[in-house]
């Protein structure tokens, strides 16, 4: 029976950006399961903040702003402190995730997600705009045009909500998140954010 490992995650979740390079260590971990059937790993959006067009309030930025001068001091992770001087925020995330879903369909869901990551935290640029995702696309060899009409139509069927509905069922309330699924029986692996060592123990041992 494969398994298969949820990556839980929101493209404009500050921890996911710090959480990247040890995410992506422990999928070339993952790799020789994955060669032989025994896992696929499954991306799922999980939808921090719904549609808006609201500027975001003051002591809101102060605290995202915040929160990313912690997740740089711990992990050294780079972040555009630029962004909140030179853009207008609206807390709105739903957008930048109905752009990994669609970019799911071409095989580019990562290659958007960190698109849209590069975007937001090392160009100050926002993703809550439609403009910022649809350069975004266009970086990964998606079509102006097309990947538009394919937003609207995420949208107006409302399929990022039911993957965020999906996501709740299973309990992964917070971001990033993984858990392996094995069966009916869902694992959670507790993350590390700074060595991959022990989510692959813990992947290794549920397989087991």
């Amino acid at each position: 029976m494969t398994a298969t490992l949820i990556y839980c995650y929101d493209p404009m979740c500050s921890w996911c950006w710090g959480f990247r390079p040890t995410w992506t260590k422990l999928q070339k971990s993952l790799q020789p399961l994955i060669d032989s059937k025994q896992l696929t790993i499954q991306p799922m959006l999980g939808g921090l903040a719904v549609d808006s067009d609201t500027p975001m309030p003051d002591d809101m930025k102060a605290t995202l702003e915040g929160a990313w001068q912690r997740i740089s001091a711990y992990l050294g992770t780079e972040f555009n402190f630029d962004f909140w001087r030179n853009t207008q925020p609206r807390r709105s995330t739903y957008p930048a995730c109905r752009a990994c879903m669609v970019a799911r369909d071409s095989d580019l869901e990562d290659e958007m997600y960190h698109a849209i990551q590069k975007a937001y935290y090392l160009n100050a640029q926002n993703p809550s705009d439609l403009s910022t995702l649809t350069a975004c696309a266009g970086h990964i060899g998606l079509k102006a045009e097309g990947f538009e009409k394919a937003m609207a139509h995420v949208k107006s069927e409302g399929l990022l909500e039911q993957e965020i509905n999906q996501a709740r069922h299973l309990g992964l309330n917070s971001f990033p998140s993984l858990a392996l699924l094995l069966g009916d029986h869902l694992t959670p692996i507790p993350l590390d954010y700074q060595d991959h060592t022990s989510m692959l123990a813990a992947i290794k041992k549920a397989l087991a």
